[in-house]
C-alpha cells in the first residue's frame, strides 16, 4: 500500500522544462504539474476530518443533555443509533481518513513533490548560457533551487491542507454554535475581526522580512561556499581571517533580518493570545447569562466553551501556520527571480542536428559587443578549410578566446553567423554543435568524481580498453595508475576532488586531453592546452597531440609561441580584428606584432608586457 502511493507521483517528470512562469500564483502552478490530484484529493479528506470532528463536539454537548435528561435504563434503546453513528465515525471513520490523508501527505507528496521541482528546475538551469553562471555564486544558485522547491511545497500543501482544514472547521463551528443560540456566534465573530486584522497587519511585514531572509541565506550560503571552492587561494594569501569577516558581513545581514522576523512574531503573538482570551471571557459570560434565561442548554454551554478552548489552541498553532506560510511565499518569490530568469543562448524552434562532413568554419562578418555598443569584435571574417590547422595569437583582450566561445554558442554573435559546413550554428541544436568539438582549456576543471568517469564524460559509451588506449598516448596511465583517495580506491576508480583539486596541473591536463582523444571530434580546440605542463611531459605528449590533431579542423590558442608555429596558419588578433595572417615563417619576416612577439619571447613565453 505504502509503495503505491509512492507511485502515485512521479519526482522525475519527462517534460521538457520551460520557462517558468514569473507570477507567484502561476510559478507555484507551473511546479504543480502532476500533483494536481494527490493535491485535492489531501483538501478534500482534510475538510471532512474537520467536519466530523467539529460534529463530535456537538455530539458531546448532545450527550451532556441527554444525561441529564434522559432515564438510564432506556437510554440505550432510545439513542442507540446514534451512539453507534458517532462511536463509527470517531473508531473508524476518522482514523481512515487520517490514514489517508497521512498516505497522500507522506508517501505522494512530501518526497515527490520537491524533487519533481528540484529535477525540473535543474534541467533548467543546465541549460543557462556559462554568463548566467558567471554572474552569480554556483552556491547561491544551487540553494535557491534547493530551498526554492521545498518553499513551493511548504507553500502550497500549506494552503491546500492548513487553511482549508481551519476555513472549514471555523465555518462548522459557526453552524453549529449558531443552532443553540445565534448570540453566541457574535464573540466569534469579534474574535474573527481582531485575529484577522492582527494577521493583516503583521503577515504582510513577516512576508517581506522573509523574502529579505531568503535572499540573505543564499548570500551567506554563496560567501561560505566561495571561501570553500577557493580554499587554496585563501591559504596562499593567508586570508583566513579575512575570509572570516566577508561571511560574518553575510551572516549579520541574515541575522538582521532574523532579528526583525522575531521581533514582528512577538508581536503578532501578543495579539492573538489577547484576542484568546477575550474570547474565552466573552463566550463563557455570554453562556451563562443566556442559560440564567433560559435561552439555552447545559449541553449547548458544553459545545460553546469546548469548541471556543479548542479555538484558544488552534490559534496559536495557526498563526504560526501562517507564518510558516508567508515565510515560504517569500522565499518561493526570491527563488523565482532566479529560477524564473530566461535562458540567454536558446535552440531555435524545431532545431537540427549538426552534420559534420568536412568540418570547414566560417566567422562570416562577425559582430560581438558583450552587449555593449562597440568594442571587442566587429566585422570580423575568417574562413578555416576543412581539415586546416590554425594558431590564434595576440596580446590578452584581443577577442582570441571569444572567438572559439563563439563558436561553441557559449554566445551568441550580434552580427553576421558562424557556418560549419555551410550550417549556421544558431540553427542547429546546442548539444549537436558541441559533440562535434573537442576542447582542451588552460584551466581544466574537472567534475569531483573519479578519474574514469571524467575521462568517459568525452565518450560515455567508449570500452574500457578505448579509455586505456586514450591514456596512454596522452601520457596518462602511468601516474593513474598510481593513485589512492582518503576512501581507498585507486587508479581509475580514485576521485580528484572538487575540480581536480588532488591532482597536479599537469595530471589535469592530462587526463583533459585523455577526454578529448576519447571523443574525437571533427573539430579541435586547443586553448593553452600544454601550459600546464612541463617541458619533458609536453615533449612526451606532442607526436600525441600530433596524432590528436590529423585529418581534424584544428585552432589553437597558445602564448607559448613555439606551441602553434608549425600551424598551417596563423592568425593575428589585434582588437578583436584581424591584422596578420601566413605561416610562422611568413610573419616573423614581415616585422608585425608576430615579428614583435616572438622576439620578446623568453623560454617560449610571451613577455610580461604582451
Amino acid at each position: 500500500m505504502l509503495g503505491f502511493f509512492e507511485r502515485i507521483t512521479e519526482p522525475y517528470p519527462g517534460d521538457a522544462p520551460t520557462q517558468p512562469p514569473k507570477g507567484l500564483y502561476q510559478f507555484c502552478r507551473y511546479y504543480s504539474r502532476g500533483m494536481e490530484k494527490p493535491l485535492l484529493l489531501m483538501s478534500f479528506t482534510t475538510a471532512l476530518i474537520a467536519i466530523f470532528e467539529v460534529a463530535l463536539f456537538g455530539f458531546m454537548g448532545q450527550l451532556v443533555d441527554w444525561l441529564g435528561d434522559k432515564d438510564p435504563s432506556t437510554f440505550l434503546a432510545e439513542e442507540a443509533n446514534t451512539l453507534w453513528l458517532m462511536g463509527g465515525i470517531l473508531v473508524v471513520g476518522l482514523p481512515l481518513l487520517t490514514l489517508l490523508g497521512s498516505l497522500l501527505i507522506h508517501q505522494s507528496l512530501l518526497g515527490n513533490y520537491p524533487m519533481a521541482i528540484r529535477w525540473s528546475a535543474h534541467r533548467y538551469l543546465l541549460r543557462q548560457s556559462v554568463g548566467f553562471f558567471a554572474n552569480d555564486f554556483a552556491g547561491r544558485i544551487a540553494t535557491k533551487m534547493m530551498q526554492t522547491a521545498l518553499s513551493v511545497r511548504e507553500a502550497v500543501m500549506k494552503l491546500l491542507d492548513v487553511l482549508v482544514y481551519v476555513l472549514v472547521y471555523f465555518g462548522s463551528m459557526l453552524v453549529l454554535v449558531a443552532q443553540a443560540d445565534a448570540r453566541l456566534v457574535w464573540p466569534l465573530l469579534i474574535w474573527l475581526a481582531v485575529y484577522l486584522a492582527a494577521q493583516f497587519y503583521f503577515v504582510p511585514r513577516l512576508k517581506k522580512v522573509a523574502e529579505e531572509q531568503a535572499d540573505a541565506r543564499s548570500l551567506m550560503t554563496g560567501r561560505v561556499v566561495d571561501s570553500y571552492t577557493n580554499i587554496a587561494t585563501v591559504k596562499l594569501f593567508a586570508h583566513s581571517s579575512r575570509e572570516a569577516d566577508y561571511a560574518q558581513a553575510g551572516m549579520d545581514e541574515f541575522l538582521d533580518t532574523v532579528y526583525r522576523q522575531m521581533r514582528l512574531v512577538t508581536g503578532l503573538n501578543m495579539a492573538v493570545q489577547m484576542a484568546n482570551y477575550l474570547l474565552t471571557f466573552g463566550i463563557a459570560t455570554l453562556s451563562i447569562y443566556l442559560w440564567m434565561h433560559g435561552a439555552i442548554s447545559v449541553g449547548a454551554i458544553a459545545i460553546a466553551i469546548a469548541l471556543c478552548l479548542r479555538l484558544n489552541g488552534m490559534a496559536q498553532w495557526i498563526m504560526w501556520e501562517i507564518g510558516a506560510l508567508f515565510e515560504n511565499i517569500g522565499s518561493v518569490a526570491d527563488g523565482m527571480e532566479t529560477l524564473s530568469r530566461p535562458q540567454d543562448i536558446v535552440d531555435v524552434d524545431n532545431a537540427k542536428d549538426l552534420k559534420v562532413s568536412t568540418a570547414g568554419i566560417h566567422y562570416q562578418d562577425i559582430g560581438f559587443h558583450y552587449g555593449e555598443a562597440s568594442g571587442v569584435i566587429d566585422h570580423l571574417d575568417l574562413k578555416i578549410k576543412p581539415g586546416e590547422k590554425i594558431g590564434l595569437v595576440g596580446r590578452s583582450g584581443a577577442g582570441k578566446t571569444t572567438l572559439v566561445n563563439l563558436l561553441l554558442r557559449f554566445h551568441d554573435v550580434e552580427s553576421g553567423s558562424i557556418l560549419i559546413d555551410d550550417q549556421n550554428i544558431s540553427e542547429v541544436t546546442q548539444d549537436s554543435l558541441r559533440a562535434q568539438i573537442g576542447m582542451v582549456t588552460q584551466d581544466t576543471s574537472l567534475l569531483h568524481r573519479s578519474v574514469r568517469d571524467n575521462i568517459l564524460y568525452g565518450r560515455p559509451g567508449a570500452t574500457e580498453e578505448q579509455m586505456i588506449a586514450a591514456a596512454k598516448q596522452a601520457e596518462a596511465h602511468e601516474f593513474i595508475m598510481g593513485l589512492r583517495d582518503q576512501q581507498g580506491r585507486t587508479g581509475y576508480d580514485a576521485h580528484v576532488g572538487e575540480r581536480g583539486v588532488k591532482l597536479s596541473g599537469g595530471q589535469r591536463q592530462r587526463i583533459a586531453i585523455t577526454r578529448v582523444l576519447l571523443k574525437n571530434a571533427p573539430i579541435l580546440v586547443l586553448d593553452e592546452a600544454t601550459s600546464a605542463l612541463d617541458s619533458e611531459v609536453e615533449a612526451a605528449i606532442q607526436s600525441s597531440l600530433n596524432q590528436l590533431m590529423e585529418g581534424k579542423t584544428v585552432i589553437a590558442i597558445a602564448h607559448r609561441l613555439s606551441t602553434i608555429a608549425a600551424m598551417d596558419r596563423l592568425i593575428v588578433l589585434d582588437k578583436g580584428a584581424i591584422v596578420e595572417q601566413g605561416t610562422h615563417s611568413q610573419l616573423v619576416e614581415s616585422g608585425g606584432i608576430y615579428s614583435q612577439l616572438w622576439a620578446h619571447q623568453t623560454g617560449g613565453f610571451l613577455a610580461e608586457d604582451c
